[in-house]
């Protein structure tokens, strides 16, 4: 058949659907003259797929997280230019040799160049080259000097000054990761650390010219600036409240600590309040305005206060006794060119080095140097991106065939040595192997098209000890019999990679399994309905027993209640009832009896074929009619595929999905098993004897029956009538009437 173009596909029937055959190179190369109404995929997710996902996301161009039509068809045109025979894309290896690269296009070329590369730098020695080999970015580029980032490390260099330097720029200045897995450094860092050298030795040259504006305090310039920084919130507060007690003399007591306050903490223990008493006044208010250096200071502020003492006040006013507003104000400002000196600071990330040996890296510049050094690695910049793409085209090539057979086709689903990529693993329960198992993303979804697939499912919760992790997957059982399948039991679930997760049922969609277990489902839910209504008449019967009993036991019962007199009515009439109803069922039973009394035997076998096939048949059609019309579909558009074609499972693949529990003839006995004791053999064999004896008399008919009581058979000779002599009729003589009468003479 040839579709949108002159190739000639070919087309198979797989799983019941036509489907069109996808088995060599030049199915691929027309893969875009593929008329998209006969794909059986239009779109599927890239995750929870038994398949590598970086294949996916190298596919997934536009990165919504989904594989639509156009992609699979851009990536089949790109990998059909850069290999020579479009044959080699079928055989899904991880190994792919370097000359069946087509070195006559850009792109197979390039690839070529670059693989060749990776090769070479691996040191393998060979002419061929792995998924393995390129998955592994370090192993690549580990032994190589430049490769193409931008980025130099240590090993870029043989220089031991310019190895030095690299370092200091990675320590101070920032790093980047190389394709290595080394730490280096690009133009950014190299320039970010010249010009932090420049700023920081310019910075430290104007400190040492205004030294002496500047440390006004000399070495102690620093210590005495954070001193004053530390505790200089504090005494603005102070001298405020001694402006307002010189402004308002009665407010001295309220603007001072209060007894009252010390009061409401005395009780606890003052080690621990530190800061409710940091709170308090730095030292007693005083309207003159003055902060005597020998006086009471708050405990919270005493180390701070006697730090500022000994750096600055010392200095400045050595006999003082206080220290003013204006005198605290003047040593603020004594320290402001340092502030302002400090503020103006750069280069901060290289001060570890020191003004010597900033200075002397900067007079030995060798920037120039480590740029050159960048320079050579960026210029295999393009032969070194190609490795990525050869990362993908490697993927591609061992994992495009796999996509093409589950989403242009489905053969990897209807194969016999194969799975889909949407099978998760294999689930065991109840004595059978369940292969069709997948992921569940959407739960709610699942839901609501599960009805829709005419399979029986189970949904399971999924843990695993050996790692932190939980999956929720849907579980079609295609074989078999419902068994002692339900919610809540647990099974053991597989997964691709032989990992065991433990699972338990946490829903059921009900649907037929086989017509053998429909046969049965009528007697089944007969037997469900009678034991629950038997559990829940004993239920009942036992709550009201144990009520009763308790209420007895416990007295609560009105003792005094009289007792209901003995209703003879009311046990007649049940009586009547029974015998009724034995009646009807005994009439019942002659009637049945005298029916088959009238049968043949194969008449008797047919009438009993016949009762079961009217219970059995319709649960048997109705099963037949849903396992013709099982499809995968809806449970796959759930979970975010766009099937564009039946899924469907018939009763033979399904056998070939779920696998049940064959055990051989065992010939050993039971060394557990109860034993019958001999007279009791006998009685069941004389009984079935029996039984079997009187269902075949009374298949006979009762003329041709042994032993069976004959009617009498009279028969009488005919004799002759004498000759009847003529009888003489009666004559009732009628009065008449006169004519001439009138009418109520008459009368």
């Amino acid at each position: 058949m040839k579709s949108n173009g002159n190739y000639d596909w070919k087309f198979s029937t797989i799983g019941g659907v036509t489907r069109v055959n996808i088995d060599c190179g030049e199915d691929i190369a027309h893969l875009d003259e593929l008329d998209q109404k006969l794909w059986t995929t239009l779109s599927c997710p890239i995750n929870d797929l038994e398949i590598d996902a970086k294949t996916m996301q190298m596919l997934d161009t536009n990165g919504d997280g989904k594989i639509h039509v156009n992609e699979v068809i851009e990536a089949s045109k790109w990998l059909i230019k850069i290999v020579k025979n479009p044959d080699v894309l079928t055989k899904r290896e991880s190994e792919f040799n370097l000359s069946d690269f087509n070195q006559e296009t850009e792109e197979g070329k390039k690839l070529y160049e670059s693989a060749l590369q990776i090769v070479e730098n691996l040191g393998h020695g060979k002419d061929k080259i792995t998924v393995a080999d390129v998955s592994d970015s370090l192993a690549i580029f580990a032994k190589t000097r430049f490769n193409g980032d931008g980025i130099i490390t240590a090993n870029s260099t043989d220089d031991d000054g310019l190895k030095a330097i690299i370092g200091n720029i990675i320590g101070m200045a920032g790093s980047a990761t190389d394709r290595s897995g080394d730490p280096g450094v690009n133009t950014g860092h190299i320039e970010k650390f010249y010009a932090d050298l420049a700023d920081f030795t310019a910075w430290k040259e104007a400190g040492e010219a205004g030294k002496d504006g500047i440390f006004v305090y000399g070495d102690n310039t620093a210590a005495a600036t954070a001193a004053i920084d530390a505790i200089k919130t504090k005494l603005d507060d102070y001298f405020m409240r001694c402006k307002l007690a010189a402004f308002d003399a009665g407010s001295t007591t309220a603007l001072d600590v209060s007894t009252a306050k010390i009061g409401e903490i005395s009780n606890k223990n003052l080690s621990e309040c530190n800061d409710e008493i940091s709170t308090y006044p730095l030292t007693h208010v005083n309207a003159e305005m003055k902060l005597m250096l020998n006086a009471g200071i708050n405990p919270a502020w005493k180390a701070a206060f006697n730090n500022l003492k000994t750096l600055v006040f010392n200095v400045e006013y050595p006999e003082a006794e206080f220290i003013t507003e204006e005198q605290w104000d003047a040593v603020q400002a004594k320290v402001g060119a340092y502030r302002a000196y400090m503020a103006a600071k750069k280069g901060e990330n290289v001060e570890g080095l020191g003004y010597d040996a900033a200075k002397a890296l900067l007079d030995n510049n060798r920037k120039a140097e480590l740029l050159e050094i960048v320079a050579q690695d960026l210029a295999l910049e393009s032969t070194a991106n190609s490795i990525d793409t050869v990362n993908k085209f490697m993927h591609l090539y061992r994992d495009f065939f796999t996509v093409l057979k589950n989403f242009v086709t489905f053969s990897d689903f209807y194969s016999r040595d194969r799975k889909a990529i949407f099978q998760a693993g294999t689930l065991y329960i109840d004595q059978r192997s369940c292969d069709l198992c997948f992921k569940v993303t959407d739960m709610g979804k699942q839901t609501a098209g599960a009805g829709l697939s005419n399979m029986f499912i189970v949904y399971c919760d999924c843990t695993c000890k050996s790692k932190p992790a939980k999956m929720t997957i849907g579980v079609v059982i295609t074989d078999g019999d419902i068994g002692n399948i339900r919610v809540g039991k647990n099974a053991i679930f597989y997964d691709r990679d032989g990992l065991d997760w433990d699972a338990t049922i946490i829903s059921i969609i009900d649907n037929p399994i086989s017509v053998r277990q429909a046969f049965w489902t009528p007697y089944r839910k007969l037997g469900d309905f009678i034991e629950k209504t038997i559990n829940k008449n004993a239920e009942a019967k036992d709550a009201e027993v144990m009520g009763n009993l308790t209420a007895k036991v416990e007295g609560t019962g009105d003792a005094s209640a009289p007792k209901q007199p003995f209703d003879m009515t009311k046990y007649v009439s049940m009586f009547a009832m029974v015998g009724v109803a034995v009646g009807a069922v005994g009439g019942a039973l002659a009637l049945l009896v005298d029916s088959i009394q009238k049968l043949h035997w194969w008449q008797l076998i047919i009438a009993i074929v016949g009762i079961l096939l009217v219970i059995s048949g319709p649960a048997m059609i109705k099963a037949w009619l849903k396992l013709r019309k099982r499809n995968l579909s809806p449970l796959l558009n759930a979970n975010g595929w766009a099937v564009n074609a039946k899924v469907l499972v018939n009763v033979r693949f399904g056998e070939t999905l779920t696998h049940i529990a064959k055990y051989p003839i065992v010939k050993m006995k039971d060394p557990f098993v109860k034993k019958m004791p001999v007279w009791k053999k006998i009685l069941l064999w004389l009984a079935a004897i029996v039984v079997v004896a009187g269902i075949v008399y009374f298949c006979i008919p009762k003329e041709k029956r042994p032993f069976w009581p004959q009617p009498e058979v009279v028969v009488e000779t005919p004799v002759e009538a004498p000759a009847e002599e003529p009888v003489a009729e009666e004559v009732t003589p009628v009065e008449e009437t006169p004519a001439e009468a009138t009418v109520d003479e008459q009368i």
